[in-house]
């Protein structure tokens, strides 16, 4: 049996991942730390919406900020295989947290690349990156493995320290560390914090009562959205390759903030119509020709000049990875489970 040892397992890819790794009979072995409670934690529920018991993982308390409790656990472990997701995941925290982004992504990552070296044990392991390594003007549309970065963001850069970290320990130890270089990717465990989720749920407060609005930022924003569930299958299909490599894993289509809503309201029976423009664009629900949708000055920037739309071409052909679900089954997964979440269906 394999064993499998994930940072950042209590999060939406974590909690994912745990599923696929346990139908694949691993050993699953996750890093928690002791602030994390079942009231924030997607694994904790994974008993009861996805029927699996929580006690089939073993749960390591500690932190990738504290390096003896790094080695410790895998010393103990010797775990076959180490996906490292554990991140500070918000961008615009970064702004505002930048030595606690820098020491958690970037540091952190290196302790944990440094820690599987030093504990001696031959794990694959596999890096999650962003596509905001690319920065928000990305040189060229589609972006490849080969398309220049521009970090512009503190997440951003400390992702970039961490990936480069990664290639680091490859050639200079031969370690088999693999990047994956991952485009948005949602689902209904995605932080309420992510401009999708808080879409979804709008949806669904306005239906049940608790919410007359929903402000957004730029409408013409294009981002391009996968499923999470999707999105880990593809890390565990790196580390079964022959050799360590970086990936980008996206679905290669874009979409907008504005059909992102049109298809969430509409999936709940709300009919959607646009008037104005730019920042006095308004979504208006056609039955009652209430305003419904704002675009509010705090959140709204200018669209990119170059759209954030990975080519995922390397990773289908290497691997035979390709995305499953499409952007509108995506919304409906999404807005389904909000709307179970506010007692509506």
């Amino acid at each position: 049996m394999k064993k499998a040892f994930i940072t950042g397992i209590t999060g939406q890819d974590g909690s994912y991942l745990t599923e696929l790794l346990l139908n694949k009979k691993y050993e699953v072995h996750g890093l928690v730390q002791k602030s994390v409670t079942s009231a924030t934690s997607h694994f904790q529920v994974l008993s009861l919406d996805e029927h699996y018991d929580v006690n089939q993982v073993t749960i390591h308390y500690g932190d990738i900020c504290d390096y003896p409790s790094l080695i410790k656990i895998l010393q103990e472990i010797q775990p076959d295989e180490v996906y490292h997701l554990a991140a500070q995941s918000d961008r615009q925290i970064s702004f505002v947290s930048p030595l606690e982004t820098a020491d958690v992504n970037a540091l952190g990552s290196l302790r944990v690349f440094s820690a599987v070296h030093d504990s001696k044990c031959d794990a694959k392991i596999f890096n999650a990156s962003s596509r905001e390594l690319f920065g928000s003007s990305p040189s060229q549309c589609p972006q490849n493995e080969y398309t220049k970065f521009n970090p512009d963001s503190p997440y951003a850069i400390a992702k970039l320290f961490a990936y480069y970290c990664a290639i680091y320990y490859r050639e200079k130890y031969g370690m088999k560390i693999w990047n994956g270089i991952l485009y948005n990717h949602e689902s209904p465990r995605r932080g309420k914090n992510f401009i999708t989720r808080k879409i979804t749920r709008g949806v669904a407060k306005i239906l049940s009562g608790k919410q007359e609005k929903l402000m957004v930022g730029n409408l013409d924003s294009v981002r391009d959205w996968g499923y999470a569930p999707d999105y880990v299958e593809a890390m565990w299909m790196m580390l079964q390759s022959k050799r360590p490599d970086d990936f980008i894993v996206a679905t290669g289509t874009g979409h907008t903030i504005r059909e992102y809503i049109f298809y969430a309201f509409s999936h709940a029976g709300i009919s959607l119509e646009w008037i104005g423009k730019d920042l006095n664009e308004r979504g208006i629900e056609k039955k009652t020709n209430k305003t419904l949708i704002y675009c509010s000055p705090e959140l709204y920037k200018l669209k990119e000049k170059m759209s954030l739309i990975g080519d995922s071409s390397k990773a289908q052909k290497i691997l035979k990875w390709k995305p499953k679900t499409d952007f509108k089954t995506l919304i409906q997964k999404m807005v389904d489970a909000d709307l179970k979440m506010e007692g509506i269906i």
